[in-house]
């Protein structure tokens, strides 16, 4: 009688091995899937986060590149310590870093249409602004009347805009003041008016203040992140400089692409 219950007993211990041997490899094999399918989401999201900060650069997935900007010859070095304006941003002591665009981004306003608050300019011409020549030489420049002045360049059709460079006069150090950029669908500045850069600190030029720095003007420029706004009118304003009243323009560089 013992015998047999003891051979029982040996048969369920045997059992019970055998049940747990197979039992394991499925627990493993299903935490194994499980593992799986959360690193598949997590992969996921990161996928979709990246996605979702390249689409408001602007650039989307497409390939980046430096953009090719030919700077025009330095006239000055540093900055002078004689300009008291507030606001102004510090020297950066080297040259700019690449900005990067999508390929095949151009300089799309070089020979485009252009129009200004003053009609007549007291030296040179409107079309000067988007003819190509970025030199501080005599002859190079545009000089508009006092006050708030405007100029306003039609690309012809829309495009997604990347940067948007421009040099009023770099021949000698300045800060020009309500430096104000914006960019819509029409010429009138109606229909999805979105302003890209603004240091108008105290909206003298009403149109809102701005949190942008004021900036001593040089041979590289002002380079403005416009992170792929799609429109087709440009307009610049400003409102005299720190060495006078007038407003200058020597060019306009606007680099994008036609909107798809």
């Amino acid at each position: 009688m013992k015998d047999g219950l003891n051979s029982t007993v040996k048969i369920c211990v045997v059992m019970l091995l055998a049940m747990c041997l197979l039992f394991v490899p499925s627990c493993k094999e299903s935490s194994d899937e499980g593992s799986a399918d959360e690193t598949q989401k997590t992969e996921q999201q990161v996928t979709e986060t990246g996605k979702a900060q390249a689409g408001t650069a602007g650039a989307g997935t497409a390939e980046l590149v430096p953009l090719d900007i030919k700077l025009p010859k330095p006239m000055f070095v540093g900055t002078p310590q004689n300009i008291q304006v507030p606001k102004l941003e510090k020297p950066l002591g080297k040259p700019r870093p690449p900005f990067l665009a999508p390929a095949g981004t151009e300089n799309v306003a070089l020979g485009k249409s252009i129009a200004s608050s003053d009609e007549e300019p007291i030296i040179g011409e409107i079309e000067m602004i988007t003819d190509g020549d970025k030199e501080a030489a005599d002859g190079s420049y545009v000089e508009l009347g006092p006050f708030l002045q405007d100029v306003i360049i039609d690309l012809g059709v829309q495009h997604d805009i990347y940067a948007i460079l421009l040099w009023h006069f770099h021949k000698q150090a300045r800060v020009y003041f309500d430096v104000v950029v914006q960019v819509a669908d029409d010429p009138d500045f109606i229909t999805n008016v979105r302003t890209v850069y603004n240091n108008d600190h105290d909206n003298s030029a009403g149109l809102g203040v701005g949190s942008d720095m004021h900036y001593v003007e040089t041979s590289e420029g002002r380079l403005i992140d416009a992170k792929g706004v799609r429109a087709r009118y440009v307009r610049l304003y400003s409102n005299g400089n720190s060495s006078n009243e007038l407003n200058h323009y020597i060019e306009v560089e606007v680099y994008g692409k036609p909107a798809i």
